[in-house]
């Protein structure tokens, strides 16, 4: 095993081990985009909308909290959106993230996850793993063991602490070139890795759990301290001075128009010439973590309107989503106008370009 997970349950007892073997390290970038699940596309149970999350089987999604729940601690850890996935004694679900950023070899990185059983489950898992891959988990032989961190837990209770939130926490040296993480059991057979909270009971059996606030974090173990910054192609060296280099201050309910966003003529695909102006925006996010932004599309008014407003909505969401899978963990938004709010005249070719813009609106700071 790759190194050992680290379990808050007052079950696990490998937390003084670790604190003796890696010192605390202050983070500087969450590998793990959209960690929190607070950012998707559309209210839905599919996992897929909080983007770039994707499930292995039917992973649920959370916005809120469940009606039904009457426990001390319903609904997310922190903010509103949390996942969850089941287990059965012949079937498991998985939840698979691509990183920020590939890892690097022989760096040693910290893992944290907060998990709760769900308050209908009837059984507990005793192990839940993190696994580290270049591809992506699809079948059993791909869980290799060396590429894992898991649980271990020395008494017979399994993995919970009551219907509450608990930690899990892990360090990973890495190979190098793994850009995925996939969270789950992945014991071969799961039903051998199940126990029942009430022996006596023969109901089927299910365990069920909640996942939220999910991060990896570079330590400085084995190595000297690397900043962290986000590099984009040196394209267009002549492009006008970013809006966010000159304005310092930016405002609550400020409207800034993105300067050097470029998509294909016609469709909603970010060009590579916009990656400059997206990385740095995307930094500066990174450094202001509290600032909360909605993304504006806009276009001109040639065309059909509910053609122009579709094109505008997804234009905002490419970036919406590029700034999410750079590691930005600010809670972010996006809209489209369509032709609705012309800044120019469209009776000019110059105007209309103008027009066919991307705002950043300042909601919250």
């Amino acid at each position: 095993m790759r190194l050992v997970l680290i379990v808050f349950l007052g079950v696990c007892a490998y937390f003084e081990v670790f604190c003796q073997i890696i010192p605390q390290n202050t983070p500087q970038k969450n590998l793990i985009p959209n960690g929190s699940f607070e950012n998707y596309r559309k209210k839905s149970l599919n996992i897929k909308n909080a983007i770039p999350w994707q499930g292995l089987a039917t992973v649920d999604f959370y916005q809120n909290p469940l009606t039904n729940d009457t426990t001390a601690q319903k609904g997310a850890y922190d903010g509103y959106c949390y996942a969850g996935f089941r287990f059965q004694k012949k079937y498991k679900e998985f939840l698979q993230v691509k990183l920020v950023e590939p890892l690097r070899r022989g760096v040693v990185y910290e893992f944290n996850m907060k998990v709760k059983l769900a308050f209908w489950s009837n059984a507990v898992l005793k192990s839940m793993g993190i696994l580290f891959s270049k591809a992506g988990y699809t079948k059993q032989t791909d869980a290799i063991k060396s590429n894992m961190i898991d649980t271990i837990c020395k008494k017979n209770t399994g993995l919970q602490k009551g219907f509450e939130w608990f930690t899990v926490k892990g360090f990973y040296k890495a190979d190098g070139g793994e850009k995925f993480i996939t969270i789950g059991n992945f014991s071969p057979i799961v039903k051998k890795d199940m126990m029942r909270l009430n022996s006596l009971s023969l109901k089927f059996k299910e365990s069920y759990y909640f996942v939220d606030d999910v991060s990896l974090f570079k330590t400085t173990v084995g190595e000297e301290k690397v900043d962290v910054e986000i590099v984009g192609p040196n394209i267009r060296d002549n492009q006008e001075d970013s809006v966010l280099q000159v304005n310092t201050d930016i405002k609550v309910g400020e409207k800034l128009a993105l300067k050097n966003i470029f998509f294909e003529n016609g469709h909603h695909y970010l060009l590579p010439e916009s990656y400059i102006e997206l990385n740095k925006l995307a930094q500066y996010l990174m450094k202001n973590p509290l600032i909360q932004i909605q993304i504006n599309g806009h276009s001109d008014n040639g065309g059909l309107k509910f053609k122009n407003q579709k094109i505008s909505e997804l234009r905002a969401r490419e970036v919406f989503e590029y700034l999410i899978k750079k590691g930005v963990q600010n809670k972010l938004y996006f809209k489209g106008f369509g032709s609705s709010q012309p800044i120019a005249s469209n009776d000019t070719d110059e105007g209309k370009a103008k027009n066919r813009r991307v705002e950043l609106e300042i909601i919250k700071r």
